[in-house]
């Protein structure tokens, strides 16, 4: 992550929280990013550096006529500082600041089968019952895991799957023989 990215998103949540619409700009901005990722004609337009800046913000006008005043205002302002191609960054960036402020802790659950949802609400307010945190959980899943689940929280790591344990188990053999 560039300091450029890391800019724009500071800039951008001091301005939200200022304003008490972090939430609101979260959102929008997500959406936002997911229809640059959904429609690949944006996002050339978008990442195009031969498109002047004001055709940018024009395009940008268009589409966020309804939008939160600040999160249009912010996706302008990248345009015209011909920075809105990097836009998914930026909001990766500010997710970042969003959670490190909510002292919110992001963690990666792999499993060998798709859980339901049930089951993995489950596992995340464990974990946000342990650590005294909210959590937001990436899920993933990993059929070579054979059962069990592998948590990745930072630098933390917890192997609880049926391949973790087989190698454990592997390894434990070949050093004592």
């Amino acid at each position: 992550m560039s300091v450029v990215h890391r800019v724009y998103a500071r800039a951008l949540y001091d301005a939200a929280r200022e304003a008490g619409r972090v939430d609101t700009v979260r959102g929008e901005l997500g959406d936002f990013v997911a229809q640059v990722r959904a429609v690949p004609e944006l996002r050339a337009v978008l990442r195009n550096p031969q498109l002047d800046p004001a055709a940018k913000a024009a395009v940008l006008d268009a589409i966020l006529e309804d939008a939160d005043e600040l999160v249009r205002n912010f996706l302008r302002l990248l345009a015209e500082k011909n920075r809105i191609g990097e836009v998914e960054e930026v909001e990766r960036e500010f997710e970042r600041l969003v959670a490190r402020e909510e002292g919110q802790l992001t963690v990666s659950l792999t499993t060998a089968y798709e859980l339901s949802d049930e089951e993995a609400r489950r596992i995340v307010d464990q974990i946000a019952k342990a650590s005294g945190r909210p959590v937001e959980a990436r899920r993933a899943v990993d059929p070579s895991l054979i059962g069990g689940f592998v948590l990745q929280a930072g630098s933390f790591r917890v192997d609880a799957s049926v391949r973790g344990r087989l190698d454990r188990l592997r390894r434990q053999l070949v050093t004592r023989s």
